[in-house]
């Protein structure tokens, strides 16, 4: 008994010199794996504004050397703001407008023929003023001159401003269908454009000037500013209104 006091010890004291079990470790957590960057959403961009259309360039007389229309009127600061009917309006300058039939039996040659001219050439109608270009010559000429004192502008500007009121975009024709004719709607093309504005305005001044007192001159100028103002009591103007009136009902 005395030896199993001092020499070995007892079961208790063993169990307490005993090192504590450890607590178990914690599952070491897995690896974090980096999600894969998501591409960006593109945001609906708003519909792009169509782009501003230019304005209509106004086309110049070409530059001359100081040329005046009959010796008088500066054609350097004249526009033209139809552009389809720029191809066939010669606003350059020419002191005399007679070019002696040069442009005869030519493919669109009156195009390059000056515009005044060509008025000259259209007030030739009737018996009064058939195949007499000096006086239709010097008919246009004091007209001119009647509208500068008049409206104080320049009489060249004044009558481009009437062609391009006077000249119809939409005309009538007609087309056959089994013996039938049936009426339609075209465009009217520039150089066509020109060749009608002359003869409404050159037969509204003679119609004018028919059995009145009124010369012929002065019939022409008020013609040409009327015109050139869009009104529509004036001949030119009424008769575009009446062809385009005609054409819209048989589209």
């Amino acid at each position: 008994m005395k030896f199993m006091e001092e020499g070995n010890p007892t079961q208790q004291e063993v169990k307490a010199q005993e090192p504590a079990p450890s607590a178990p470790q914690a599952a070491a957590a897995p690896p974090q794996t980096a999600e894969p960057a998501q591409a960006p959403v593109p945001q609906p961009s708003a519909s792009p504004e169509p782009p501003a259309e230019p304005p209509p360039q106004e086309v110049r007389a070409p530059k001359t050397s100081g040329v005046l229309l009959f010796g008088k009127f500066d054609v350097s600061t004249v526009t033209l703001r139809d552009a389809g009917m720029a191809r066939y309006v010669d606003i350059s300058g020419v002191a005399v407008p007679h070019t002696g039939g040069r442009h005869t039996n030519k493919p669109f040659a009156k195009a390059k023929m000056s515009i005044v001219e060509r008025l000259i050439n259209n007030m030739m109608r009737t018996e009064n003023f058939t195949g007499k270009k000096l006086k239709s010559y010097k008919a246009v000429e004091r007209s001119f001159e009647i509208i500068q004192n008049k409206v104080k502008m320049n009489p060249l500007q004044a009558f481009v401003d009437a062609l391009q009121n006077a000249a119809p975009r939409e005309e009538v024709t007609r087309l056959q269908y089994g013996g039938i004719s049936v009426p339609k709607a075209v465009d009217v093309a520039p150089a066509r454009r020109v060749d009608l504005a002359l003869r409404y305005i050159c037969t509204g001044a003679l119609d004018q000037s028919h059995k009145s007192k009124k010369p012929i001159e002065e019939c022409l100028a008020d013609e040409i500013i009327s015109a050139a103002r869009n009104d529509v009591n004036c001949y030119s103007v009424a008769k575009k209104e009446e062809v385009e009136r005609v054409s819209a009902s048989a589209r």
